[in-house]
C-alpha cells in the first residue's frame, strides 16, 4: 500500500487461480467469504473459520500470491475475532477484512438486509483483532456497511473511529461515482474498495486515490459462465465452443501451472529414474 498506486486484488478461491494470479503478476488475491460460500452452495453465513483458515492454508501452501480473506464479522464476538485472527494468520495470510454487521451474519445480506453492530461494538472486535496478531505486518481492514444502511457520512465517522482503533485501512461501499470519488479524499488512511476492475481504466483507478481495489466477482462470474456454456451445450448434444484438441492442451497447461513439474523431478530422482 505504501507504493503510491492501487494494488488490483482479483478472486482467487483456490491455489490454482493463485498460481495464474502470481504469473500475470496481480498484486495479490482475495479469498472472499460470498465467493467461497457460492462455491460451497451456502450462504457465507454458513462458512467456519476453519473452511476459511483450511482454504487459506492450501492457496498458500502453493503460492507466493499475498492473500487477502474476508474475515466477515470475525465469526462472533471479540473473542471469536481472536481466534479468527490466530487461525488465519497460521495459514499464511497477509490481510484480513472484519465488518460491522451482527454476528452471527445472517444469509440474508446477500439479499441487501443487514444490521450493522453499535460502533463500540465494533471497535472492541477490531482492538482484540489487533491485540490477537503477532506480525504486525498482517494487514486489518475494518469493513462498514454504513453507506447502506445509515449514510455516507456515517460511513466515514465510522472508518475515522476504525482507523483510531488499529485498521490499517478501511473499507466502504459507495453507491455511485460521486461517493465513490470523494471516500479517499475525505478519509485520513488508506481505503480499500470492492468492485468490478472493469468500471475504470487503471488510471482512472490511480487517479481516485484508493490503496486496494478487490474485484470478488468477475472471475469467479467469468469461470461459472463459461462452465454453464460449455455444459449446456454438451447435455444438448451439441460440441462446447472449445473445441476438443484445444480443452485437452488447456488441460496440459493447467498442470503445467500447478507445478507439476516439481514433483515430476522428485520422481525421477527416486520412483521413476530414467523417465
Amino acid at each position: 500500500m505504501e507504493t503510491g498506486g492501487p494494488l488490483m486484488i482479483p478472486h482467487c478461491p483456490d491455489a490454482l487461480t493463485a498460481r495464474l494470479c502470481e504469473q500475470m503478476g496481480f498484486d495479490g488475491g482475495y479469498l472472499g467469504g460470498g465467493g467461497l460460500g457460492l462455491s460451497l452452495a451456502v450462504s457465507e453465513a454458513l462458512l467456519s473459520v476453519t473452511e476459511l483458515a483450511q482454504t487459506a492454508a492450501a492457496i498458500r501452501r502453493r503460492s507466493a500470491l499475498p492473500l487477502v480473506v474476508d474475515g466477515g464479522v470475525g465469526f462472533g464476538d471479540a473473542v471469536h475475532a481472536t481466534r479468527m485472527v490466530w487461525d488465519l494468520e497460521a495459514a499464511g495470510v497477509h490481510a484480513i477484512e472484519l465488518e460491522d454487521q451482527v454476528a452471527p451474519k445472517r444469509a440474508s445480506h446477500h439479499r441487501h438486509v443487514e444490521h450493522l453492530v453499535p460502533v463500540e461494538d465494533m471497535l472492541g472486535k477490531l482492538r482484540a483483532a489487533v491485540a490477537a496478531r503477532r506480525d504486525p505486518d498482517l494487514l486489518l481492514i475494518a469493513r462498514t456497511g454504513a453507506v447502506q444502511n445509515e449514510s455516507f457520512d456515517a460511513a466515514i465517522e465510522r472508518c475515522e473511529a476504525y482507523f483510531a482503533a488499529g485498521a490499517d485501512a478501511v473499507m466502504l461501499l459507495p453507491e455511485n461515482d460521486e461517493q465513490r470519488a470523494a471516500a479517499p479524499r475525505r478519509l485520513s488512511g488508506p481505503v480499500a474498495l470492492l468492485t468490478s476492475f472493469d468500471l475504470h481504466s487503471p488510471q482512472e483507478w490511480t487517479e481516485l486515490g484508493y490503496a486496494l481495489v478487490i474485484d470478488p466477482v468477475t472471475g469467479q462470474a467469468a469461470a461459472f459462465g463459461a462452465l454453464r456454456e460449455a455444459y449446456e451445450a454438451q447435455r444438448a448434444g451439441l460440441p462446447s465452443a472449445r473445441p476438443a484438441a484445444e480443452s485437452f492442451a488447456l488441460y496440459e497447461r493447467m498442470q503445467d501451472l500447478a507445478g507439476f513439474d516439481e514433483l515430476y523431478d522428485i520422481e525421477r530422482a527416486t520412483t521413476e529414474p530414467g523417465t
